[in-house]
């Protein structure tokens, strides 16, 4: 799977919208309807095209920025985060990919999310609520090589956790910058344990970096103790 993204990391051909035909006119209002109705992430699937590589799993790429120091909900910040597009194959990888803005160019509080298609980048969704994540902290100027990294392996099945992984994020800070990978079973020591050392591999990390691993239900707490705190002096 690595030569296959290997050979094609240069490829910026190609449209980001994929052309499978026109519905007739009576079938085409009824997806209008039901696309105004459904939830983004339960749109028609992607799949691969015509000699395409397919991968293991469809995704989906979201980008989220919020104003840093303003209180959000949980309500909020989904209306807040934006899908940018779904690919199920490396073709199609590159052409989202190769057009979007390396995270070294973000500015602000900002995010891109690659997640599993059909799992929210959320702590709720169902595919992670009983899951956790892996943080390293990076100093300026390495969230782009090390995005990229980690993104050619996740979607290269280089973890070797099975189904375990939900997604991946990167997170664009003032003084720092963020990436994690987010698996679905926490208390699965052994896959949590195989997750570290593939990160370390794949990012080429030095001994002693810092890693932490981090429940979603620790980060809905602490998220409740935090605007609980802030509320209560009214900082709302």
């Amino acid at each position: 799977m690595n030569n296959k993204f290997d050979a094609l990391k240069d490829d910026d051909s190609g449209d980001h919208d994929q052309d499978n035909g026109s519905p007739k006119d009576g079938e085409k209002e009824k997806n209008d309807e039901e696309e105004k109705d459904s939830n983004t992430t339960k749109r028609k699937a992607v799949v691969p095209g015509a000699g395409e590589h397919p991968l293991q799993y469809n995704y989906t790429f979201w980008y989220s920025r919020r104003t840093p120091g303003r209180p959000a909900s949980t309500q909020s910040y989904e209306q807040n985060i934006k899908q940018i597009g779904s690919f199920a194959s490396v073709e199609q990888f590159w052409r989202f990919y190769s057009h979007m803005i390396r995270p070294g160019d973000l500015t602000g509080h900002s995010d891109f999310h690659l997640f599993k298609e059909g799992i929210k980048p959320m702590w709720e969704d169902d595919a992670n609520k009983s899951g956790g994540k892996w943080i390293i902290r990076l100093r300026k100027g390495l969230a782009s090589r090390c995005w990229e990294n980690l993104i050619l392996a996740m979607l290269g099945e280089q973890f070797m956790v099975g189904e375990e992984i939900c997604g991946a994020v990167v997170s664009v800070r003032f003084q720092e910058d963020i990436i994690s990978i987010w698996n679905k079973t926490a208390s699965d020591q052994a896959t949590t344990a195989r997750i570290r050392d593939t990160l370390r591999r794949v990012l080429n990390l030095p001994p002693n970096t810092i890693m932490e691993y981090k429940t979603h239900t620790d980060s809905i707490k602490a998220w409740e103790d935090f605007h609980g705190l802030v509320n209560a002096s009214g900082g709302r």
